[in-house]
């Protein structure tokens, strides 16, 4: 089988050691080429190119961000995307239940591409950019560009760095005097949204090893899922953030809107706000139209998905 290995050399996880031992592990069993990503954006173009030249499978050993960009690649081709964790938090890769460890991760999905454990998953789609699990606006958004602000701490601080960059953002960074955004679907008006996500899988990230579960509903066989925090002030935001700890599933409330398997959403700044896309920050907009896209991305999933 003709083999990518997508390889994101500056990821928090990824070092030269691994990087060779994977390469060597798919080689055992197919033909694989390595490419190795250098800006932003790169990592859509080598996919792209390995789609269109008869590529077949595209492992990528990097963070979500890198993964993001490949599945933007390969999007509505007929070659399939193999995540391998190599970033700080990999949510896509954890979500689906890819060991931690790259080296176990690439024998587990070889074992599943051997079992054609293959499938075609839904994708989010807004602005003409697919993401793979959610898309956040608001206040997560402007965390996400504190983190980047401090990206060379990211390899050897991961966890730690995303909790003060909350702190920080919430103290210093963020607009908490009046809500910054209108959120419409099937019909209902949300006018007073201080934080929106949008979900294709769950959970939303995770805090160490725990999950935090945003929408235990958002899967890549239905449509999007909708989270809108109605309030930032502080002893409601701190009980959510307790409930999702505690691993307690949120409910619809005053302060919190919740919907599953919407097939558009729209949202309308009061004034501009910051949005991130699977964990990278892309800046500020004035709106947003989500559209949820059916079997669109050929995914491997290992055998216990």
């Amino acid at each position: 089988m003709k083999v990518l290995l997508l390889v994101n050399g500056s990821a928090s996880s990824v070092t030269a050691r691994a990087r060779v031992l994977i390469q060597s592990i798919i080689a055992e069993n197919h033909d694989v080429h390595l490419a190795l990503t250098s800006r932003r954006g790169h990592a859509s173009r080598l996919a792209r190119g390995a789609a269109s030249t008869g590529t077949e499978i595209v492992f990528v050993l990097g963070g979500d961000g890198t993964l993001n960009e490949a599945a933007n690649g390969l999007a509505g081709s007929d070659c399939a995307l193999a995540p391998l964790p190599g970033g700080s938090t990999n949510v896509f890769a954890r979500t689906l239940g890819i060991p931690d460890d790259p080296l176990e991760a690439v024998r587990s999905l070889l074992s599943a591409i051997d079992a054609n454990q293959i499938r075609s998953v839904g994708l989010g789609e807004v602005g003409g950019r697919y993401f793979l699990f959610h898309c956040g606006m608001g206040f997560d958004a402007a965390v996400v560009q504190q983190v980047e602000r401090k990206a060379a701490l990211k390899r050897y601080a991961g966890h730690p760095l995303f909790i003060w960059a909350g702190f920080n953002t919430w103290l210093n960074h963020y607009d908490r005097s009046s809500p910054r955004m209108s959120v419409k679907h099937g019909g209902k008006l949300i006018n007073d949204s201080y934080f929106t996500v949008v979900l294709n899988t769950n959970p939303y990230t995770y805090l160490g090893h725990r999950p935090l579960s945003f929408a235990p509903a958002a899967t890549l066989d239905n449509g999007l899922s909708l989270v809108v925090l109605r309030t930032m002030a502080f002893k409601p935001v701190m009980s959510i953030v307790k409930d999702l700890v505690s691993g307690k599933q949120l409910r619809d409330s005053n302060t919190l809107h919740l919907a599953d398997n919407l097939p558009e959403i729209e949202i309308v700044g009061h004034k501009p706000f910051p949005y991130q896309l699977d964990g990278d920050f892309l800046g500020e907009v004035s709106s947003l139209k989500f559209t949820w896209v059916p079997k669109k991305l050929r995914l491997v999933c290992p055998l216990i998905a």
